[in-house]
């Protein structure tokens, strides 16, 4: 074994991060104080913070991360705890607006009053409902009713005694009949009728004729002074109506009016109701005669009725908790956003009043705070326009989405807008905040805050006991049984292998939590009071066996001689390379046939890939990185002279990244020299210009996918991977790799160089430069500047002879030319 082969291994212990359990003062979870602050979201916790408690406009917060990294469960944690250090804000209700019933008023009260006032309401009405009658049926109201009657009748009857007086001094007498009243002749105390009157000779009649003119104007007096006085009668007859009504709404709203009396717009709006009721008391009356427009108007909807009129329509809820609201919208619609005005319908037609008016999320967390998801408020039509609305104005106007779009048909209200005090935390990924940043103004200026939700954390002693005491919380709540220190040491290393990093944990901690709760389903499959390791890492294996049929199938076409990879021989230019495949939540490894074939020409590197389309432009970066260190070793004296092709062999997929970068360039350097590359190792990393090997991701993932095809076609003891040296740290491999590597069944190599790498793939060193700028024989390097100087001497041999060549043919064809000139 060559000494850099064995220098390159990297030990078992280095391979993943083990957790020492006894590093756990405590023998079961249920023994840990709950867990009150977020894992390893400081950063975010504090931008949450300063955006709650700043007080300046347009500090609304962006919670960014991905799915499943504790978003919307880390911000209600922490709105919770702000919110209980806040008060309880106002409480809104909307009422009648007696002067424009399409404009209702809405009213501000403290909290947990509006419940009262609409409570206190109800009870009005129904109190008016019994004492109003009762007050106009009772004595009191008859007598001075029939007192008011009376008078105006003895009034009435002294004017048309005065009439029938005047009359009489002039030979004419009152006559009441059926038709009223009216003036007759009256000659020797006989009242004459009409054929009695004809009869007379001209001369009496033309005495009785002279009088007309006088009494006939007596007459309109009188009988217009009549109707003053009955006018004035119903006028009295109102007004004691309007007293004894305003006698009993001031007896039965003194207790409201007093309740309210510390609140301006609530004892205007008490004044207005009790001057309505004074205004509408008949509306109290059962069966007194009603305008039968009103009523057919009332039954269709067209217009409130005596009880709707003074209903309250409390638009926030008692709150149990003295606490400001957080309202977490699932579904942002826009009427869920600002509320809606719904209608009823009535003999075919669409009718609403105030009382229709309903609360949208805006007013529910009004005071307080509104969580929702960026994308679902962006994909419901008009809500995110809503939504800036409200804040950049701050207040809450209700509007018909229809009248948006024109096509409002039905009556509708236009409530009184509502002022509005509230944090905003909208939750969404990073590529979507940068879009919003970039193409929406009004994001910038209201969205200032922006919480960047970590995916890992910093693993030390004070993060593992967080991550015990959130077990032990989840076990709790969620009544599972209680994890043992080995369990909850397990856990943590699983985490750590989330993070692909041996001194990190994701904290991503819905991932863990299932983890938990499958590793507590185990343990009591197993009859065990608390979680054990193994039964953690039985919830892995399981897990790995439901999602691994995709990998499973993949290997059995290897094994099946479906798909062509060598585990085992040499192989001039070819060479296993490694990639990840991701279905769904899982994500494995598998090895990929990479060939190179190198021959004379110019054309340089070509990609077959690429040239089809198949690669993106990682990829295709990487493949150009490889001419560049091509030329810097073998083009300093003299032009890279070199044709050749890349490929992926039996990938009928696209390709992306620059991970395959080095195995790419071991092919090639394979092929120039002409060596072969052991097909019993497998290559992962990317390389740049200086031939440095950089650190790839998925590590753990390509590792065990090779190990797993190793594993199938039967592992020699000489198999293994190739990483970079810079990916160490994130080693979290599986148990049965780390066996397999501890038994010198499996073996990874850490390389740090494209030189020691080549020389692992083929035995033959790569080759220094000396002071003459030439390589050591034998080696990789010299023998691919050899291939490389070949070429070169071919080409320019075949440039040679083709001048030759073509200088002959033009000699031909002169003379030719001259020959055919003298014969002419």
């Amino acid at each position: 074994m060559s000494d850099i082969l064995k220098a390159s291994r990297v030990p078992p212990e280095q391979l993943r991060k083990w957790i020492d359990a006894s590093r756990f003062a405590w023998e079961s979870t249920d023994e840990l104080a709950p867990l009150e602050a977020i894992i390893g979201q400081d950063r975010a916790v504090g931008a949450i913070g300063f955006g709650v408690d700043i007080d300046s406009e347009g500090y609304n917060i962006f919670a960014v991360g991905p799915p499943g990294s504790g978003r919307t469960t880390a911000v209600r944690q922490f709105l919770t705890r702000r919110a209980g250090e806040r008060p309880q804000p106002d409480e809104w209700c909307y009422v009648h607006n007696f002067q424009d019933p399409r404009r209702p008023n809405a009213l501000s009260l403290a909290p947990g009053r509006s419940g009262v006032l609409r409570d206190g309401m109800e009870e009005v009405i129904e109190q008016l409902e019994q004492e109003i009658p009762r007050t106009f049926e009772g004595e009191f109201y008859e007598q001075r009713r029939r007192e008011i009657l009376l008078d105006f009748q003895e009034r009435q009857q002294e004017l048309l005694h005065q009439l029938e007086e005047y009359l009489n001094e002039r030979d004419f007498a009152l006559i009441r009949g059926q038709m009223g009243l009216a003036i007759a002749p009256v000659v020797d105390g006989q009242v004459l009728s009409a054929e009695e009157y004809e009869q007379l000779d001209p001369e009496q009649k033309r005495v009785f004729e002279s009088h007309r003119p006088q009494l006939q104007e007596q007459y309109d007096k009188t009988m217009r002074e009549t109707r003053e006085l009955d006018r004035e009668r119903r006028r009295s007859i109102e007004n004691l109506k309007t007293e004894m009504a305003g006698f009993v709404a001031d007896q039965v709203m003194e207790e409201i009016m007093d309740t309210f009396s510390d609140n301006p717009g609530v004892s205007e709006y008490l004044k207005a109701v009790r001057d309505d009721i004074v205004q509408h008391a008949d509306d109290f009356m059962p069966g007194e005669e009603k305008d039968p427009q009103a009523i057919l108007m009332q039954r269709m909807g067209a217009t409130p009725s005596t009880r709707t009129r003074y209903t309250v329509n409390a638009l926030s809820s008692d709150c149990e908790d003295v606490c400001a609201p957080i309202v977490i919208e699932d579904n942002p619609t826009y009427h869920n956003l600002v509320g809606r005005i719904e209608h009823r319908t009535q003999f075919g037609a669409m009718f609403t009043d105030f009382t229709q008016i309903r609360a949208g999320a805006l007013h529910r967390a009004n005071g307080g705070y509104l969580v929702a998801e960026a994308k679902n408020v962006l994909s419901n039509p008009l809500a995110w326009d809503a939504l800036k609305r409200a804040l950049r104005n701050r207040r809450i106007k209700m509007e018909e989405m229809s009248q948006f779009y024109g096509l409002l048909a039905t009556v509708t209200l236009e409530p009184e807008p509502i002022p509005l005090d509230i944090k905003v935390v909208l939750i969404g990924d990073e590529r979507l905040y940068q879009l919003l940043y970039a193409l929406d103004e009004d994001f910038r200026e209201l969205f200032k805050v922006k919480a960047e939700f970590a995916l890992r954390a910093d693993l030390d002693d004070g993060l593992a006991d967080s991550y015990a005491r959130f077990i032990g919380d989840l076990c709790r709540r969620e009544s599972l049984p209680a994890f043992g220190p080995d369990a909850a040491a397990r856990v943590i290393e699983e985490a750590s292998r989330y993070a692909d990093d041996q001194e990190k944990v994701t904290v991503r901690m819905a991932q863990v939590a299932d983890l938990i709760r499958e590793a507590a389903y185990w343990a009591r499959q197993s009859d065990h009071e608390s979680v054990k390791a193994e039964d953690v890492r039985k919830a892995i294996d399981e897990r790995m066996t439901r999602q691994e049929a995709a990998a499973e199938r993949y290997r059995e076409s290897i094994a099946q001689g479906s798909i062509f990879i060598d585990t085992q021989g040499d192989v001039v230019g070819q060479i296993n390379g490694l990639s990840i495949i991701q279905a769904g939540n899982f994500a494995f490894g598998i090895p990929s046939r990479v060939t190179a074939r190198t021959f004379m020409g110019r054309s340089g590197i070509a990609s077959i890939d690429r040239e089809v389309k198949m690669s993106g432009p990682i990829h295709d970066k990487g493949q150009l990185i490889l001419s560049s260190y091509l030329a810097s070793h073998f083009a300093q004296d003299q032009a890279l002279t070199l044709s050749a092709s890349l490929t992926f062999e039996q990938l009928y997929s696209g390709v992306e990244g620059d991970s395959a970068s080095s195995t790419e360039l071991y092919a090639l350097l394979s092929s120039l020299a002409e060596v072969a590359i052991k097909q019993n190792l497998a290559v992962t990393g990317s390389v740049n210009q200086l031939g440095q090997v950089q650190p790839i991701g998925g590590v753990n993932a390509k590792i065990e996918g090779f190990y797993d095809v190793c594993r199938e076609t039967g592992l020699t003891g000489d198999q293994g991977v190739l990483i970079p040296k810079a990916n160490l740290r994130n080693l979290m491999l599986r148990d049965d790799v780390v066996e397999a590597v501890r038994e010198g069944k499996f073996h990874i190599h850490a390389v740090s160089r494209v030189e020691e790498g080549i020389e692992l793939l083929t035995g033959v060193p790569a080759g220094e430069r000396d002071e003459n700028g030439e390589y050591p024989k034998g080696t990789i390097y010299a023998k691919a500047r050899a291939k490389l100087q070949e070429y070169a001497a071919k080409l320019k041999k075949n440039s040679k002879e083709q001048e030759v060549t073509n200088h002959l043919a033009d000699e031909q064809a002169g003379g030719s030319d001259q020959a055919k000139g003298e014969a002419d």
